[in-house]
């Protein structure tokens, strides 16, 4: 009688760089750090700045949100096709610089007025980004991934009460984005009668608008002034570029290895015990 000899199973490992770009994703994704960079540039905890925003700005704040985000979804389905010459990573900083010196000279109604600008800034930086790991952004699919990072900069209450991680909030994104892109393949951009496109846009309306509390309360204390807006904006566009290179590089890993392993790896580095790596701890300082 013949023996069946058994067959080894090689457990599956990550490739050494890839494992490390893996770690630093998911130390970005999961410790969003933009309450704690901008609490360095204004010497105020930015948590505190937030409770004492007037209750008026919060309605007109979000209206500001869901506009910049409409807008932001108008150029990335309108423009984020081409192929031009990407920027540095810096153009846009002095490009969001200039714009946020703006908003911190003219205070309150100048912070909703440059908000689109500089949300359509940002996009354009996340698109090169994109771009650069491996996207195809002539895909509605890559476009809309560019939207979804606006949805990933911050972290509410909600979010940690439900132990909400970047896996959890791709996946209540999932819906959203498929009717969305389902609607905009077939009819465009017109949102007259297009539930599916306003829903997106108020899912990621919902979660940018936690960060962008954060950056008006920090914009608002009396001290800031032009120079220290424009210092906002900075780390603003900044945070935006770290969120859009962690989500881009997990999107090419899955592209190379397949979704189902990263998001097991991925699911592995959560359970390990402590908090980001010190390396990542010294850069969101």
């Amino acid at each position: 009688m013949r023996s069946v000899k058994s067959k080894r199973v090689v457990p599956f490992v990550l490739a050494p760089e890839d494992q490390r770009c893996l770690q630093r994703a998911f130390d970005h994704l999961e410790y969003p750090s933009l309450a704690a960079r901008l609490s360095n540039v204004v010497g105020t905890p930015i948590e505190m700045a937030v409770k004492l925003l007037p209750h008026s700005w919060y309605d007109a704040l979000q209206r500001t949100v869901e506009n910049a985000v409409a807008k932001a979804l108008d150029v990335a389905v309108g423009s984020l096709s081409g192929s031009g010459a990407a920027l540095a990573d810096r153009r846009y900083r002095v490009m969001g610089f200039v714009s946020g010196a703006m908003g911190g000279f003219f205070g309150g109604p100048a912070l909703l007025l440059e908000m689109p600008l500089t949300t359509v800034i940002m996009l354009r930086a996340i698109a090169d980004i994109a771009r650069q790991e491996g996207e195809d952004m002539g895909t509605l699919e890559g476009q809309l991934a560019c939207l979804e990072v606006f949805a990933m900069g911050g972290r509410s209450s909600e979010d940690d009460a439900a132990d909400t991680g970047y896996y959890g909030l791709r996946m209540a994104l999932e819906v959203p984005v498929t009717n969305a892109a389902r609607h905009i393949a077939r009819r465009g951009l017109d949102r007259r009668n297009a539930p599916a496109v306003v829903n997106l846009i108020g899912r990621i309306s919902e979660r940018f608008g936690v960060v962008v509390s954060e950056r008006a309360a920090a914009k608002l204390i009396p001290v800031v002034g032009a120079v220290g807006g424009a210092f906002i904006n900075n780390v603003f566009i900044h945070h935006f570029q770290d969120t859009a290179r962690s989500h881009f590089t997990i999107r090419r890993l899955e592209r190379k290895y397949s979704r189902s392993l990263i998001e097991a790896e991925y699911r592995k580095l959560k359970r390990r015990p402590g908090k980001p790596s010190a390396r990542y701890t010294a850069l969101a300082a």
